[in-house]
């Protein structure tokens, strides 16, 4: 790679800031030469809760900083006060390994064991290594994935990446850098700034400095162990340096320039408001440009001018910025879609890409197995862990599972065949019967279970059938309200979830009744597959009614619908034993005469004096959780109208129908884009943790459920909490206390009116 003459550095106020910044740079310049330097701690001032992403990162970009191999870096205040080593150091720290090098395997552990790396059975995270023969695998803190290191005597005969979910090798790399975890260098001597270690020939883009030099300031003064350096030595550190400073907030005072910009205009998916300040844009003489990375989007906005009769032209453009701007002297406006629908736009930072790539459930399972661990075989059953032994095949050492069965049968599984082994999981405290290796026992065992699957179908298969036959109304097309509704989802649709609503309007267009099953976890977008659809329905002048097991999910539906069809001609209306019986009352009256047209509610749903007008559309949320009873009054309620059940946990019999084509099915499985990985950590009992975290989670607007482990001193731990951090509200729940009260504490934690549940 062709290696990098001038670095620049961009630094912003925070991360958040610095994040979209890096995105709008690596959308106009591409992602070679970009890339983006966060702090080592999840949080200013906690020096204890570490982030093993970042750390990886930051000695990523160290390392293709020292290489030439970066030309420009996102940086913000945190990260850039805290201390690097020394560009020598990190040289000397650094162990560069070339196909054909001459190394013998004994030297290599050796220098790896001083760099503090892990032996491990696997490689699937940082810091460890694996020796099988022939093959060191290794995971340098300098590089995104791990590298599986071929020998042929002392010959380095081959290097590849290859991925920590299956194994399996990837790419072919010439040269790979091996370097230890920065932050465990305890020798302040071989420590500089991030200023210092670039030099002088680097650029620096800083925003706002002033307040950022004030901000180092009341940072540094809670820094016991040094961890970052002062306002005062960075500034040092940067004379000599070429400084642009941009913001309000200057420091340097070196000459002034000025841009005529402007930002974007809010339009809040008023398009005849957008449509007049385009048409003013156009007769200015701007060249008109909408940024936008789903091309369906821009469709859907090319479709609302022309159902609105305006003749707009704009250029598209692939890809997009955070927030859109208009230059003046450039004669050119850069609009965003996401803006104009009022749509979320998150960053996305290759340490969480990273993250992704490392979770690997089989192996992560494999290392928490211990030996006598039920396990079942896909072909052999029920059988225990045995751990793991290292086997000669054909010359060759190679890792395998032991499986052992009845009478100390032993069963060896190669890694490759991983994926037929899983964990046993049935009832808790009952321990299962292995299997002999070689009978049949297991074979007829999931023969019986085959057949009384059949059986289960059976019973049901008939009122399906009929359902099949039923003649169903066929909803139009999609209309333009439709596509402005669709167009104002905050977030972007993952592909699964586009699957699932194109499959949902597509059944609903055909003169058959629609009976399908969407699947996916909880946040993965499940309730706006229901929300299009049903507002698919009212378009077409038919009522829907969402089917929730519990008065908390129907008050949570309700603001969820209401919120998203807002401004839609769409009325929507819940039900539920919380609300005054007058109240309900009224709503049942406005069902009967079509007033309603989308009414959320539990099982009273199904009661006599529920009469619709003309129902279309049935949604039904979490089925397993509704009883036999409640199922039969079902049956006859959706005969002939168009159905679909949402759940994260389908029960065997809906999936069994759903597999077997009784039921269409469409499975979400792909979560939300940057979504944030659970972080769990495990810490005795500390007031000081507890505040902190409290404090954090209220800073940044979100709310904290606390769990105590006695009903009979949950009070007590109330009262602690109080005194712990006074003025944040609280609320206690738990299982002894009535229906109707515990409702009412989970309906005002909802609505925000606690900032802690205790339960």
């Amino acid at each position: 790679m062709e290696k990098v003459e001038e670095v620049q550095f961009f630094v912003l106020n925070d991360k958040e800031e610095a994040a979209y910044f890096y995105n709008d740079l690596v959308a106009l310049a591409g992602d070679t030469h970009v890339r983006f330097l966060p702090a080592s701690y999840r949080r200013a001032g906690n020096f204890e809760e570490k982030d093993s992403d970042s750390i990886l990162t930051r000695t990523e970009v160290l390392n293709a900083l020292a290489d030439h191999q970066v030309s420009r870096v996102v940086t913000y205040t945190e990260a850039l006060i805290e201390r690097v080593v020394t560009a020598e150091a990190l040289v000397d720290l650094s162990m560069p390994v070339a196909r054909g090098d001459t190394i013998t395997i004994s030297s290599l552990e050796t220098t790896l064991s001083d760099y503090e790396f892990e032996h491990s059975d696997f490689v699937y995270t940082p810091g460890q290594f694996s020796i099988r023969g022939g093959i060191v695998d290794i995971y340098s803190f300098a590089e995104e994935r791990p590298v599986r290191v071929e020998f042929f005597g002392d010959k380095v005969e081959s290097i590849r990446y290859f991925n920590v979910e299956t194994q399996l090798s990837e790419q072919n790399v010439e040269r790979i850098v091996i370097l230890p975890n920065l932050n465990n260098v305890t020798d302040r001597a071989l420590y500089s700034g991030l200023a210092g270690f670039a030099g002088h020939q680097a650029v620096w883009w800083i925003k706002n400095t002033l307040l950022i030099h004030d901000n180092i300031n009341n940072l540094t003064q809670n820094d016991p162990d040094d961890i970052w350096i002062t306002a005062q030595n960075l500034f040092d550190d940067l004379e000599g340096s070429r400084v642009i400073e941009w913001g309000s907030e200057s420091f340097f005072r070196g000459e002034i320039m000025h841009a005529e910009t402007e930002m974007q205009p809010t339009v809040n998916k008023q398009f005849d408001l957008l449509a007049e300040h385009l048409t003013a844009k156009l007769e200015e003489g701007y060249d008109l440009r909408v940024c936008s990375s789903n091309d369906m989007q821009l469709q859907r906005l090319r479709d609302i001018f022309s159902d609105k009769k305006l003749h707009l032209n704009f250029s598209p453009v692939s890809g997009t910025v955070h927030l859109g701007f208009s230059d003046a002297q450039l004669k050119i406006c850069i609009y965003t879609e996401h803006q104009i629908f009022d749509r979320y736009h998150k960053y996305s930072l290759r340490t969480t890409q990273l993250r992704k790539e490392r979770e690997s459930i089989t192996i992560s399972e494999l290392q928490n197995l211990h030996p006598g661990d039920y396990v079942v075989h896909i072909d052999h059953g029920i059988g225990r862990f045995g751990g793991l032994v290292r086997l000669v095949n054909n010359g060759r050492e190679q890792e395998v599972i032991r499986l052992v069965y009845q009478n100390n049968a032993e069963l060896y599984v190669s890694l490759h065949s991983m994926h037929k082994v899983s964990k046993y999981r049935g009832k808790e405290g009952v321990p299962p019967e292995t299997n002999r290796l070689g009978g049949d026992a297991w074979t007829r065992l999931k023969q019986r279970a085959k057949s009384r699957v059949k059986e289960i179908a059976g019973e049901l298969i008939d009122l399906y059938a009929r359902r099949r036959r039923e003649t169903a109304f066929a909803f139009s097309k999609d209309t333009y309200l439709q596509e402005e509704m669709e167009a104002s989802f905050m977030y972007e649709e993952t592909p699964d979830q586009m699957k699932a609503i194109e499959a949902v309007k597509g059944d609903m267009e055909e003169p058959r009744v629609m009976d399908r099953l969407v699947c996916g976890d909880v946040g993965f977008g499940k309730t706006e597959v229901a929300i299009r659809a049903a507002f698919k329905a009212v378009a077409d002048s038919k009522q829907v009614a969402v089917l929730v097991p519990t008065t908390i999910l129907a008050y949570q539906h309700y603001h969820t619908f209401s919120k998203r069809l807002e401004g839609m001609p769409c009325r929507v209306e819940y039900i539920s034993r919380m609300r005054k019986s007058e109240t309900v009352k009224q709503i049942i009256s406005k069902l009967k005469t079509g007033e309603v047209d989308i009414v959320i509610g539990t099982h009273r749903l199904t009661g006599r004096d529920i009469h619709f007008k003309d129902l279309g559309l049935l949604v039904i949320d979490e089925e397993q959780k509704f009883g036999v009873g409640t199922k039969e009054k079902l049956k006859h309620l959706k005969i002939n109208v168009d159905t679909i059940t949402m759940t994260a946990t389908p029960i065997p019999r809906t999936l069994q129908f759903s597999l077997m084509g009784a039921r269409d099915m469409s499975i979400i499985r792909t979560p939300p884009s940057n979504r944030y990985p659970i972080v769990t950590e495990l810490h005795r009992f500390d007031e000081s943790v507890i505040k902190e975290a409290i404090l954090y989670e209220i800073s940044r607007g979100g709310q904290i459920f606390f769990i105590h482990n006695r009903v009979e001193t949950i009070r007590e731990m109330q009262h602690l909490l109080h005194c712990l951090v006074p003025g944040v509200k609280s609320c206690v729940g738990h299982g002894q206390m009535q229906g109707d009260e515990l409702e009412r504490v989970m309906h005002d934690f909802i609505r925000g009116d606690y900032d802690v549940l205790i339960a």
